[in-house]
């Protein structure tokens, strides 16, 4: 059998006085894999593995942090992911680590089921989302972060061609901090409502006839859909603060577009 040295008699190295005594905002643990489990508006639970930030503030009198102890900290928390969810998280990783701030930030993929607009047939999209939470002594911040692609068509393009118009793959990339509970699918809604058409996985051809027809009576600049999606984040009674960046990758120059907006 290995020697197993008694933990109490190892130094405690992270604990000692630090070279350069300077207060350190932030240090942690950066790509831990996690299951997750997401509330699903259809489904009730959805299951996902998720990358995991952890960080906490630390002392300048103290060396190190110290980093099992993170881990430790997420292992031990079985809830649902969810605003008060994430506060008992990381008042644990502030107790833990004996903080005075934590965060945390988890990445994930978020899938929904879409019908087809006209035959009907179903496929998941996946929208690249994450979830981040800080706590500064007892004052919280959630902040989640949702990238929606899209498809717009060009108004100018449409109204010098006589025939057709450019039309695009475009991505709406959305910070929204909330104060309660919302649906990631109603934000999803949201932002394809924004754009000349929301994307599907699975199309027939009466799907395509739907959506390009759907696409070009809805031409949309890029600073269009920017200002319809910060529009209804304004609107909605969740959102205390957004930032909307809308990047559409052109189809006719070698190079893309965008718009960004943030609430003041």
């Amino acid at each position: 059998m290995a020697y197993m040295p008694n933990a109490d008699k190892l130094p405690d190295v992270q604990s000692l006085e630090p070279d350069f005594p300077r207060p350190i905002d932030r240090v942690g643990v950066r790509g831990l894999r996690f299951p997750l489990a997401l509330r699903d508006r259809a489904n009730g639970i959805q299951n996902c593995l998720a990358c995991v930030d952890l960080g906490v503030d630390l002392p300048a009198s103290l060396k190190g942090t110290h980093m099992s102890r993170l881990v430790e900290t997420l292992e031990a928390w079985k809830e649902e992911l969810g605003y008060e969810s994430m506060r008992h998280l990381l008042e644990n990783l502030q107790l833990r680590l004996v903080a005075s701030r934590s965060w945390a930030k988890f990445s994930f993929p978020y899938l929904m089921r879409k019908a087809a607009p006209a035959g009907g047939s179903s496929a998941n999209i996946a929208y690249d989302c994450s979830v981040t939470g800080e706590l500064d002594g007892n004052r919280q911040t959630f902040l989640l972060e949702i990238n929606v692609p899209v498809m717009t068509v060009c108004p100018c393009s449409k109204a010098i061609s006589r025939e057709g118009a450019h039309s695009q793959r475009a991505l709406i990339k959305m910070k929204i901090r909330i104060a309660r509970f919302v649906w990631l699918e109603e934000f999803i809604e949201l932002a394809e409502k924004s754009a000349s058409s929301s994307l599907y996985t699975l199309l027939k051809r009466e799907d395509e006839k739907y959506v390009t027809e759907m696409a070009f009576s809805r031409p949309f600049f890029v600073e269009d859909v920017a200002r319809r999606a910060s529009e209804f984040l304004e609107r909605h009674t969740a959102v205390l603060w957004h930032e909307v960046e809308v990047e559409s990758m052109e189809s006719i120059h070698n190079h893309n577009a965008f718009a960004f907006i943030a609430s003041k």
